[in-house]
């Protein structure tokens, strides 16, 4: 079986997504593969099965499918003219302050978002809003007026927020809000010393709880190790100094508690998926 990793292409770098309308005229059987992002199907004509390791699903028109991020995937069209939008996007970038608190439940470490498929069998509501959040955020993507990344983004949310609140076998389980509340002095330190050489021994004591519990608690509460959060921390804030700051890449990785350039750019290239000379050039261009 040839298995294909597809490198999705951003249109806009501001908003790490692809979307596009498919027009498939005739009956064929794509070829497995699957990206980081994840991918949300919605029918406009035509009948096609989604293939995953646990199966297929058959669509038809109206019909709205999610493949989570990095899960195997392909299509059998079945009938000509099959039309359909193709959302692809990597949650990851989404994950604002106002997500953190649901920042464990959207990671897929329990299961792969295809398992939410189920809502829009139950809920036709739950299905309605995501086809219309898709097909705005197509209207948007092509029209590009004045702000459209932010309505991009609340579309987003909005889609989020529909499984979140539809999710009858509750898939997306609520972490308690004590046990992320007993980490805020902890997230709160960490803001105010990006700059800084953050350990997890001064974030224990900040939180009052042992070193070795801490870090189990830590990873529970949030599905990511300190140093991940941390890093990933640094890095947002470096990608701002870069498109901010009339300063040097090496300056941005100083300010950020990052001087070994080395690491430095070996982890923004992790998230980015580019140095940081390369992701300032680009956003630049693109914002002109």
């Amino acid at each position: 079986m040839e298995i294909t990793k597809e490198n999705i292409e951003y249109e806009n770098p501001f908003l790490c997504m692809k979307i596009f309308e498919a027009d498939r005229g005739v009956s064929t059987l794509g070829n497995w593969h699957y990206h980081k992002e994840m991918e949300i199907l919605v029918v406009l004509t035509g009948e096609f099965e989604i293939h995953t390791e646990d199966g297929y699903t058959r669509l038809t028109d109206g019909d709205v499918l999610i493949i989570g991020a990095y899960q195997l995937h392909r299509d059998r069209i079945l009938a000509e003219n099959a039309r359909y939008y193709v959302f692809q996007f990597d949650l990851s970038y989404y994950m604002d302050p106002s997500i953190l608190p649901y920042h464990r439940l959207f990671l897929e470490q329990q299961f792969p978002f295809s398992r939410l498929n189920y809502i829009f069998q139950e809920s036709p509501e739950a299905r309605e809003i995501v086809q219309a959040c898709v097909q705005e955020i197509y209207r948007e993507a092509r029209r590009k007026e004045a702000g459209y990344e932010i309505a991009v983004s609340l579309l987003i949310k909005k889609i989020l927020l529909a499984l979140l609140r539809n999710d009858s076998q509750k898939l997306l389980s609520h972490p308690e809000s004590a046990e992320l509340m007993r980490l805020k002095p902890v997230l709160d330190y960490i803001e105010e010393h990006i700059e800084d050489k953050i350990q997890v021994k001064e974030a224990s004591q900040i939180a009052n709880i042992s070193y070795y519990y801490f870090v189990k608690y830590f990873k529970k509460v949030l599905g990511m190790s300190f140093l991940e959060y941390v890093n990933m921390k640094k890095i947002k804030r470096a990608e701002r100094y870069l498109l901010t700051e009339d300063i040097s890449i090496a300056e941005v990785g100083e300010t950020v508690g990052m001087p070994n350039m080395a690491h430095f750019y070996k982890l923004f290239r992790k998230y980015n998926g580019c140095s940081p000379n390369e992701y300032r050039k680009k956003m630049l261009e693109w914002s002109k």
